[in-house]
């Protein structure tokens, strides 16, 4: 069988190897390639010889001209005295000078040769080739991101609140908001991507079963037993620690307690529906604390003391009600869920300007129906009404979260960042997309993680920069879904800013060589496997933090192309900011073309010589395609 599936080498002697027996014996190396620039070099190789099949010599041409790269022959002969082989010492010395990997002794150096020296005589002296030196740079242990913040590191015995959460908004949606199809995958993956608080927006079904989709709208319709069976599913695959189910809740009270039998039946002793510990709830437990557990974000009637005692009764039947003012406002602040159907004009005249970032609205009191079974599972996250920051300050309990909708968010940063930091520090506070967004479109979420917003949520189903910047955020701390804020976002008498960062800068000096690319994606509008690619490097962060820098263009070279240019950033807030470098194709002097991209915390970087690994529009990875960059800071 083995046989079949590689190419024996005595066939190279007579010349008989293919373009499948290519790639067969490259994948051999377990080094990736890309078949577009394999069949550009194997073509090249053919075209001196009148003929379809290369032999050995071809072959050995083909694999050094993907693999051995410029750029690593010259940084493995700076440490190599003979250019042929770097003695342990050698290794150490590298790995201290130009990793910055001050502890490295023989142990790193060896734990490194086993694990990449491929040629078994060299690795039993304990040495390493230019074959081991490059599996070991384009590896995942030379990654700009650092190593040791791909597991947990974080303290996670703080509040709830003192975290930035990984939110999604209409999770429910795979496309857009007004005919698009609602889908269970629209879970699935977003709990894969380790986002830890999902919407779902319920509303009565026939025969008495709920169903979830965007109300008034032609979306379609998902029973919400089979949303909870999937949550159930894989609610803790890609992190341990909760899940927030927020309940955009439409239905009846009948429908409501159908909805509460369905939790408790499903999701079992993973939903919490008690306090941990103390029934007077003064702080919101920890993330670790609460780990393996959804919890449910609805209205609440009553006190959570009152819904312990009820407990083990059965509340069946009984609904309790709640009245709140529903303000009347023009369109940006449409009401989460708010008929799509574009208006007309008329509507959108402008309102004459008011500083106070609450503008005057029609106030009308709305009274809702509420089972006590569903209300009762509300324990730690009961939706309250936002009205100002001082009602907040005075009346709000801390287990009390409010949302709040984009455009009015955007005015608080504007006008009252020093109050919305204060409320951030003590209540979780869900920023979510306005309602006018029918393709699904998604805000910038750094300006609301900037005055500490815990669940800034986005449509995960739309690609683009934002959900970019949302994946490069929560790439940090293993993964899991929860970040630590920064100690001033945390600090219930902070007076930070993001536009006035003032004693609570530590400023960040970054210097970036970008040095090259390996096997770009060819561009769209290539016959072969060639690009003309530059590259951005952009900080994101507090408004003086942002700045974005532009590579030279490198013509038609996806293949290898090299840059050698140094780029210098001074960062005030590191802690907030996210570096994300971008990879284009320009088709015109105005046109760029999207290759790839990767985005990070800029506190997750590593020190010298790493490869960046590029993601595609939807997330995807792109190998092998990557950069090759040379970082250090201070």
């Amino acid at each position: 069988m083995e046989e079949n599936r590689y190419p024996p080498f005595n066939e190279f002697r007579t010349g008989k190897i293919d373009l499948d027996g290519t790639m067969k014996l490259l994948e051999k190396f377990h080094i990736p390639f890309d078949f577009e620039h394999v069949k550009h070099v194997f073509k090249k190789t053919l075209d001196k010889r009148k003929t379809h099949m290369i032999n050995i010599e071809d072959f050995r041409a083909i694999y050094r001209a993907l693999v051995h790269r410029s750029e690593f022959r010259e940084l493995f002969c700076a440490y190599s005295p003979n250019c042929k082989i770097l003695a342990t010492t050698d290794l150490i010395e590298f790995l201290r000078r130009e990793q910055y990997e001050s502890e490295a002794c023989e142990t790193t150096a060896l734990e490194i040769i086993l694990k990449y020296e491929p040629i078994e005589e060299v690795r039993k002296r304990r040495q390493m080739s230019f074959e081991g030196f490059t599996r070991y740079m384009s590896s995942e242990d030379c990654s700009i991101f650092r190593n040791d913040h791909k597991t947990v590191y974080q303290d996670m015995n703080h509040p709830l609140c003192d975290y930035f959460i990984s939110s999604s908004h209409n999770t429910y949606l795979i496309s857009d908001q007004l005919v698009g199809p609602s889908h269970l995958w629209g879970y699935t993956s977003a709990l894969l991507k380790g986002c830890r608080c999902l919407e779902i927006d319920c509303w009565d079904g026939s025969n008495n079963e709920p169903v979830v989709y965007h109300g008034h709208t032609l979306t379609s319709k998902i029973p919400f037993h089979s949303v909870i069976q999937v949550i159930d599913k894989y609610a803790f695959v890609a992190s341990d620690y909760p899940v927030i189910l927020s309940l955009e809740n439409h239905c009846s009270p009948k429908q409501q307690e159908v909805m509460a039998d369905y939790l408790g039946s499903i999701l079992g002793d993973k939903l919490l529906t008690s306090t941990i510990g103390d029934t007077v709830v003064t702080q919101l437990p920890s993330p670790e604390a609460l780990k393996f557990k959804i919890l449910i974000k609805n209205k609440k009637v009553g006190t959570i003391e009152e819904g312990m005692i009820r407990r083990n009764s059965d509340s069946h039947g009984e609904t309790g009600v709640i009245s709140e003012f529903e303000y009347l406002s023009d369109e940006d602040e449409t009401d989460e869920k708010a008929p799509l159907y574009p208006r007309s004009h008329s509507s959108k005249r402008k309102r004459e300007h008011i500083h106070s970032p609450s503008p005057r609205k029609k106030a009308k009191m709305k009274k809702m129906k509420i089972a006590i079974a569903l209300s009762d599972l509300v324990v730690y996250t009961k939706s309250e009404k936002f009205v100002s920051f001082e009602h907040s300050l005075t009346n709000q309990k801390c287990f009390e979260n409010n949302s709040i909708g984009e455009v009015r968010a955007r005015k608080f940063v504007k006008h009252s960042a020093k109050e919305f930091v204060s409320h951030t520090s003590r209540f979780i506070t869900r920023i979510y997309p306005k309602g006018t967004r029918a393709n699904s479109s998604n805000y910038n979420p750094q300006e609301f993680w900037n005055v500490g917003c815990q669940m800034v949520a986005l449509n995960f189903q739309t690609p683009g920069l934002q959900m970019e910047l949302q994946d490069g955020k929560f790439l940090d701390n293993g993964g899991c879904g929860y970040i630590l804020k920064p100690e001033f976002l945390r600090n219930h008498n902070s007076t930070f800013t993001p536009q006035n960062v003032g004693r609570y800068s530590k400023p960040m000096s970054l210097s970036i060589r970008l040095i090259s690319g390996h096997q770009l994606p060819p561009s769209n509008l290539s016959k072969t496997n060639k690009a003309d690619p530059l590259v951005t490097i952009e900080i994101y962060g507090v408004p003086e933090d942002q700045a974005k820098k532009k590579s030279s263009v490198i013509k038609s070279n996806a293949l290898s192309p090299r840059w050698d240019e140094f780029f210098s950033f001074t960062v005030q807030v590191p802690e907030l900011a996210l570096i994300r470098f971008c990879v284009e194709d320009e088709i015109s002097l105005v046109a760029n073309e999207f290759l790839g991209q990767y985005t990070l915390p800029l506190l997750s970087l590593s020190k010298g010589y790493c490869n960046v690994p590029l993601l595609s529009k939807d997330g995807g990875k792109l190998e092998p395609a990557s950069l090759f960059v040379q970082v250090w800071y201070y």
